[in-house]
């Protein structure tokens, strides 16, 4: 099939917060997402992350949680309790925005690292609406992405190792919409980068 006749990948920079290591026994607290930008057969274009936006916080769904894990949010359990959105109704209101901001491209979740936050994701649009947007594999993971472009171990990758102007000039809050932006400008600087052997950019 020619390249000119696939549809366009939006990409998605999702982050979420839970209080613990795996979604069912524990919850996700809070569901952040924003455009990155989209690719077709001419490249990749990034979209301004602060235009089209996603956050939701959510009702814990259990008891159990991780005190560390809850810490890291910052967010209140108790005060989610009666504030936070019903999963059902959050996720599907995130489904839907999904198909509105992906209209005539295929959504792609992405994360930094992505395998925590498309775990929870993926188990709670399939619990609570019984079907995902991104289908069962639409997932990229932006420290692979880095690992495979710089030639480097997986293992081996951390943003305090990236080139910095790879890396947004936002500050990592654990706030998930905060960290969504932060981390959509991180996708769009590695989809853009030629890897080492490119130049950077001159210092501004």
């Amino acid at each position: 099939m020619s390249a000119r006749r696939v549809k366009p990948s939006r990409y998605l920079s999702v982050d979420i917060e839970a209080d613990g290591p795996i979604p069912g026994p524990y919850s996700m607290l809070s569901l952040g997402a924003a455009v990155a930008g989209t690719q077709d057969a001419d490249g990749f274009t990034a979209a301004d992350p602060e235009e089209w936006t996603f956050y939701r916080e959510l009702r814990p769904i259990s008891e159990e949680f991780v005190p560390e894990a809850l810490a890291v949010s910052g967010l209140d359990r108790e005060r989610l309790r009666t504030e936070g959105a019903e999963p059902a109704v959050a996720l599907a209101e995130f489904a839907d925005w999904v198909r509105e901001v992906c209209a005539g491209a295929q959504p792609v979740m992405c994360g930094y690292p992505a395998p925590y936050d498309w775990t929870f994701l993926y188990w709670y649009l399939i619990r609570f609406t019984g079907a995902s947007p991104f289908g069962h594999s639409g997932c990229l993971d932006m420290k692979t992405l880095y690992a495979t472009k710089a030639g480097l171990p997986l293992r081996a990758v951390a943003k305090g190792t990236m080139p910095r102007h790879l890396l947004s000039r936002r500050r990592h809050t654990h706030h998930a919409l905060d960290d969504a932006i932060e981390q959509a400008e991180l996708l769009a600087n590695l989809m853009n980068w030629p890897g080492p052997a490119g130049s950077a950019p001159a210092a501004g």
